[in-house]
Order: structure tokens, then C-alpha cells, then sequence
């Protein structure tokens, strides 16, 4: 089944790849007992991870430590390859957050045992992502931007884009020159420290601040 990001101005684009970061900010790696990779550790979530704002996280069960990851979205708007710094901006169709909703324990035993992070970073409903705000409102440049998220009105993430590691820009090169870009392609840019464990009933606040904002629901999966 096809799915569809809308934008705020009215405009759709169909959903393509998910592409993830691990460790871009430094102070979340330091949380996870990790240090900044000399390169970008690059990750993949299958489009059936998706929903849109409103929509509700179900929690598998063969996890019992669910965290929540607040992350800028970054979505491309045409098919580009080997893409510079310099020219990555042409490539982005807009801005959203999202959440990287994340197995712990799951991601954990799986680096222990040498195995790759599939299950605990693509179930389904493991990538909401809000409406996108459209690259245009901001002319030739890539700008920061403050992310915040909050689950029961507690505030649990906070930080400016500024502190990401490597760039938009960066991370639009590397992919383009690994995988190829595709419209509708979405990279989540990695997450500030702060993350934490999510249960049944939560109410998962998010933004850009004074942009877009994403509320999503938490719930178990029965089926699953």
C-alpha cells in the first residue's frame, strides 16, 4: 500500500526509503556508553514503519524496554546521486520530526551478539513522522532548528540541530553516493540525549519548534 508525507502547504509526496543515523549527537552517544564514529553508521527502516501525526506506536511483544528517539527529518524531493555539500540543498523537498521509536533491548542484545539492528529499529509503527514543512520557506539555506519532545507533558529531549555532528548537508552526500536518493526518501538525523522508555498510554508529544509538531499514542500490539 502506497503511504503519503503531507506537507503543511497542502502539498503530498509519496513516502520512499527510510534512512536512519546512529550517534550524531554527542552527548546521546555518550548516554548510550558509545563515541561518534569515524563514519556515519547508516541504518534502514522499512516504509510499513510509518505513521503520520495522530497515529499510534504498538509496542511488540518481544520487547520490554521501548524508547523513544526525537530526530529532524530531513525529506528529498528529487532522485540525486554523488550529490555535494554544496548542492544538497537543491535535493530537500522540506522539514519534519519524527521518532525513532527503538527496541532497547532488543538493539542491545543484538550489538552484543554482532548482529545487525533490523527488528529493534524497523517494526511497524517505529517511525512517526509529522507533516513536513517545505524546503522553500527557507530559501538556498539548510537551517537548525530547536527539536523537543515530551511524553505526558514531561519534557524529556531538548537540543538545537546545531549540535548534530555531521550535517544535513554531509548526510544528504554520504547517502547519495552509497544508496542513491529517491523522492519521497526520508533521513532521520539522529537523536540529542535524553531518550527514554515509552509504555502503554503515554501520549508522545514533538517539534520543530515553531514549525510543526507531532503527537502520537502509545498502545500494546495485541497481534504481535
Amino acid at each position: 500500500m502506497k503511504k503519503f508525507l503531507s506537507f503543511t502547504n497542502g502539498n503530498k509526496i509519496e513516502l520512499a526509503n527510510i534512512y536512519a543515523i546512529a550517534s550524531n549527537y554527542s552527548k546521546h552517544a555518550k548516554e548510550m556508553g558509545t563515541t561518534i564514529p569515524d563514519e556515519p553508521v547508516i541504518f534502514l527502516k522499512p516504509s510499513s514503519a510509518y505513521i503520520p501525526n495522530g497515529g499510534t506506536i504498538l509496542l511488540p511483544k518481544i520487547s520490554n524496554e521501548v524508547h523513544h528517539e526525537v530526530e529532524l527529518v530531513v525529506v528529498i524531493g528529487k532522485d540525486g546521486c554523488n550529490i555535494t555539500m554544496e548542492e544538497a540543498y537543491k535535493y530537500i523537498a522540506g522539514y519534519a520530526v519524527g521518532i525513532d521509536v527503538t527496541l532497547r533491548d532488543i538493539q542491545r542484545k543484538a550489538k552484543t551478539d554482532g548482529k545487525p539492528w533490523g527488528i529493534a529499529k524497523g517494526f511497524y509503527t517505529s517511525a512517526p513522522i509529522s507533516d513536513v514543512v517545505p524546503a522553500d520557506t527557507f530559501g538556498n539555506e539548510i537551517p537548525n532548528f530547536d527539536l523537543l519532545l515530551t511524553v505526558d507533558g514531561e519534557l524529556r529531549q531538548k537540543a538545537n540541530t546545531s549540535s548534530m555532528e555531521r550535517s544535513v548537508a554531509e548526510l544528504v552526500s554520504v547517502i547519495s553516493k552509497i544508496f542513491t536518493l529517491n523522492e519521497g526518501d526520508c533521513i532521520f538525523t539522529g537523536t540529542p540525549d535524553g531518550v527514554g522508555k515509552i509504555v502503554p498510554g503515554n501520549q508522545i508529544y514533538a517539534e520543530l519548534t515553531g514549525y510543526v509538531s507531532l503527537t502520537c499514542y502509545v498502545e500494546n500490539n495485541l497481534w504481535r
